[in-house]
């Protein structure tokens, strides 16, 4: 019997261009000529029930704003609740169903002349990435935040500078509070702090149309630049010295700093302002919420405003 000739070496995965391996390469490769991002080696394909379990995974309510990325409210419910509360839509979108709460949402978008849109479920699906959206959903505008610089209008401007603020219903608080005693705006920061979104404007009560609120980038930073500018920077925090009804300083030019409740204001903010308040409190409590702080620190400001 003849002997049966070899075939040579097995040549290396790289070089075969079926394996998964070369596929991988020639992906990477491509890549870095073309600047587009790829999954790292180790990603798993997508399984056909993998995108069910993620839309099951994803609560109802509201999904991100990114960047300039309008955001989206979805589920009957929230949408209904946004559009009581004011919230600015720029589309209201159904696909399905035409009960009270749907029948109710297009009234109010009707009202408020927000556009109608009909479109599929499967497209609305894919408008809400997935999110549980019970055939409803309200595009919500991208807010336009004010230059920081601008909340010092006025001869004595009361700006509320907010640090470690992560909820967006503390913030509608706060930006409520500001509203009823006359501040001039608000200052947030732009990384690690909540921003104006669906549930900052419900909880404001529709008073984000009427106060404006700046982003910063560097919180300390532009404290220091309200300084500069003439206004003294009082710090909510329960480590101060002073109660926040006795600042006499309040009647000028004013900043008036608040933090979260858990871990109040940060140290590099603390050390700028010129001085650390406090909120007597002679009952069990501890602590308060932010919002309803920064609204008892705002009514005693504006009482030594006033008087």
């Amino acid at each position: 019997m003849a002997k049966r000739k070899g075939k040579g070496p097995t040549p290396k995965a790289e070089d075969r261009h079926w394996h998964a391996k070369r596929q991988r390469a020639r992906a990477v490769k491509s890549a870095k000529r073309t600047g587009t991002p790829t999954a790292g080696p180790t990603a798993p394909a997508a399984r056909p029930g993998d995108r069910d379990q993620v839309r099951k995974s994803r609560p109802a309510g509201a999904r991100r704003a990114n960047g300039e990325t309008p955001e989206l409210v979805t589920g009957r419910n929230p949408v209904v609740e946004a559009l009581r509360a004011g919230v600015p839509g720029s589309a209201l979108y159904v696909s399905e169903g035409r009960d009270d709460r749907v029948r109710e949402a297009i009234q109010i978008a009707a009202d408020r002349r927000i556009p109608l849109m009909e479109i599929g479920r499967a497209e609305l699906d894919r408008l809400t990435d997935g999110a549980v959206h019970q055939g409803l959903a309200l595009q919500v505008r991208p807010y336009r935040y004010a230059h920081a610089e601008d909340l010092l209008r006025g001869t004595a401007p009361l700006i509320v500078a907010v640090d470690g603020i992560t909820d967006p219903r503390n913030l509608g608080a706060i930006v409520r509070s500001a509203a009823a005693f006359g501040a001039s705006g608000v200052v947030v920061p732009e990384r690690r702090a909540a921003g104006v979104t669906a549930g900052a404007w419900k909880a404001s009560a529709g008073t984000l149309a009427a106060i404006p609120v700046a982003q910063t980038t560097n919180l300390a930073r532009q404290l220091k630049a309200y300084q500069k500018a003439g206004c003294f920077v009082a710090g909510l925090d329960a480590a101060g010295t002073v109660p926040v009804g006795e600042i006499e300083v309040a009647d000028g030019p004013f900043v008036l700093v608040v933090g979260s409740e858990g871990k109040g204001i940060g140290r590099l903010v603390a050390e700028t302002c010129d001085l650390l308040v406090t909120i007597p409190m002679p009952g069990a409590a501890e602590s308060l919420n932010a919002g309803v702080a920064a609204g008892i620190a705002l009514y005693e400001a504006s009482r030594l405003r006033s008087s």
